[in-house]
């Protein structure tokens, strides 16, 4: 410092942007080294975790058999020193009781008369009666005072035998108490040990997912927004087993990001929207909808129709892209989420089979969503297919309302009110394949609005890719079993052998940009946060209906133009006030 020149402040203002790029650098490289870390010790505490209750269980089975072993080794011990007692016992009788019976032999020896000994013969009767020299009252006396005396000696011995079984008894129970006690104490500390790691690794999660806790994003700029949705996670907290609150990091709050990161994430956003928008104009060139080809870029080249705008054709066409998709999505989903496996693997053994009807629910309706869509963009213009379709909040805040008592704001209201006259002027006016192009336009809004609401129930539960993978899957599954299943003539697939390759080269064309937008519109959302890209997303019909003009001329009058302006400001409004009412809520 003391080295420098002391006019620093002479600095031109190139040097200082350089200089702040450069610690811009330097903290998006550390926070990509922090995520990366925290996420490497996330997973490093899930299996210590799963090893921590695999070390609890067995500690618990060796517990419960050392504590039989214990009962049993006590219950024979009792009895074996139960048995030591009674033969003590009876040893302890038999002498006393040959005691008692020596000494008293001996006194009436020493009370019997003399003439009864041993080689004293004249004392004897006539008819060998013996004299005595006591009377028999005193024979009954001493018989009693024996009795007596036996019956107080086996008195004090039970008595002496029963205090000791009774102390041993009392000493038994406090042993017995001690052992339940310390099994409560243990059983205490080991909830505890799992409530903590339990706590532990929701923080770390939070913390390493941080980036991924937004909320779920109320537009997108197409149809194809499996990629958009299901990536954009709705917050939600998620509770412990016990359904106790868990304690929250110290850090919660979400760093601010940056002027450039929220740029970036713009632009990121915008070519999401452009993909998508270009998407549906691809699928409007494979139909059929002209007599003539289409002409490319005012006439540059032109190329004909492939297939008409059936429901078995939109099955078709459905089915190879996901082919596509299906090839390519495990690993932009292992790229974006290297976790994504085991999270899946979990979903599937969790058996919960509540979240389980939610997750194929929501692919069933994004399914159809995508068939009528496809129907509608193939007979009416394209920007008009997609504004229709953009009436899906509308049907999304009613049933919120009438599922879940979600009262819509005012400001839903009139957005609402505000989205539904701008589908009304933006109708094309006809009849015949108009008519049907509309109602597969509304259809497709219906049926994407059940698909955002089991999103939204859904959420918090499965991460927002592995949920992705899953619908990808889904509508892979559905489109096959929709091509298989018997149908009239008119709903089956109807395809000239000599377009199959030009078919098939769009599937990969229309799967190769659904997988571009899914990766543009992650980052979007990693960099400019889920609400911001989901406004960008609101000027989808306007990117599509721009998109049309310039390649394949597709003009749209006054009316429905304005009509488009209507609806776009309407889901916007939606999306502000979701966005300021989430900023509200965490502030």
């Amino acid at each position: 410092m003391n080295t420098q020149p002391s006019n620093q402040g002479a600095e031109t203002p190139q040097s200082a942007e350089e200089v702040l790029k450069l610690v811009i650098q330097d903290l998006d490289s550390f926070r990509q080294n922090l995520a990366n870390q925290l996420g490497q010790d996330v997973n490093r505490l899930r299996v210590e975790k799963e090893q921590l209750n695999e070390d609890v269980n067995r500690l618990r089975k060796q517990y419960e058999q050392l504590q039989s072993q214990q009962l049993e080794s006590l219950s024979q011990r009792q009895i074996a020193q139960q048995q030591l007692w009674l033969k003590q016992l009876a040893q302890v009788l038999a002498n006393n009781l040959q005691q008692q019976l020596g000494h008293k032999i001996r006194e009436l020896r020493e009370n019997v008369d003399p003439g009864l000994q041993p080689g004293l013969q004249p004392g004897v009767f006539p008819g060998g009666e013996l004299p005595m020299t006591n009377p028999p009252d005193n024979y009954y006396e001493s018989a009693n005072e024996l009795e007596y005396s036996l019956s107080a000696t086996l008195s004090r011995t039970f008595d002496s035998l029963k205090q000791e079984l009774d102390s041993y008894e009392s000493d038994l129970s406090v042993q017995l108490n001690n052992m339940r006690g310390m099994e409560q104490q243990g059983e205490v500390i080991l909830e505890t040990l799992v409530s903590r790691l339990q706590a532990q690794l929701e923080r770390n999660n939070a913390v390493s997912s941080g980036n991924y806790q937004t909320s779920q994003s109320g537009s997108r700029n197409s149809v194809n927004t499996t990629s958009s949705e299901t990536s954009t996670p709705v917050e939600s907290p998620v509770e412990s087993p016990e359904k106790q609150p868990v304690p929250k990091p110290e850090s919660t709050t979400k760093p601010q990001k940056s002027a450039s990161q929220v740029q970036v994430g713009l632009t990121l956003a915008l070519l999401s929207a452009a993909l998508l928008s270009l998407f549906n104009v691809c699928v409007k060139i494979i139909f059929n909808t002209v007599p003539q080809p289409h002409q490319i870029f005012g006439g540059l080249f032109s190329m004909p129709g492939l297939i008409n705008p059936s429901f078995g054709n939109s099955l078709l066409i459905l089915l190879v892209r996901l082919i596509v998709v299906m090839l390519l999505m495990p690993i932009v989903a292992t790229f974006l989420y290297p976790a994504v496996w085991s999270d899946i693997e979990r979903f599937i053994k969790s058996k919960d089979f509540s979240l389980w009807w939610k997750v194929i629910g929501s692919a069933f309706f994004l399914f159809l969503s995508q068939v009528l869509i496809y129907i509608s963009i193939g007979n009416i213009p394209t920007g008009i297919a997609i504004t229709i379709f953009f009436i899906y909040p509308i049907i999304t805040v009613l049933l919120s309302w009438g599922l879940f008592g979600d009262r819509p704001s005012l400001v839903r209201i009139c957005a609402m009110v505000i989205i539904g006259l701008g589908a009304i002027l933006v109708l094309p006016s006809g009849a015949g394949n108009y008519q049907q192009g509309v109602l597969a336009g509304v259809g497709a809004g219906i049926t994407f609005s059940g698909y955002v609401l089991l999103t939204q129930m859904s959420a918090g539960k499965l991460h927002p890719i592995p949920f992705s993978l899953i619908n990808f899957a889904g509508i892979f599954v559905f489109s096959a079993l929709g091509l298989m299943m018997p149908k009239p003539v008119e709903w089956s697939a109807n395809i000239d052998p000599t377009v199959w390759s030009g078919l098939i080269v769009g599937g990969i064309i229309l799967g190769i940009l659904t997988l571009s937008s899914y990766v543009l519109n992650s980052f979007a959302i990693r960099f400019a946060g889920a609400a911001r890209a989901s406004i960008v997303g609101t000027f989808g019909p306007a990117l599509t209906a721009l998109i049309a003009l310039l390649t394949i001329g597709e003009v749209l009058g006054i009316k429905q133009v304005f009509g488009m302006i209507l609806v776009i400001i309407g889901v916007a409004a939606m999306s502000f006030e979701r966005m300021f009412g989430a900023k509200q809520k965490t502030s």
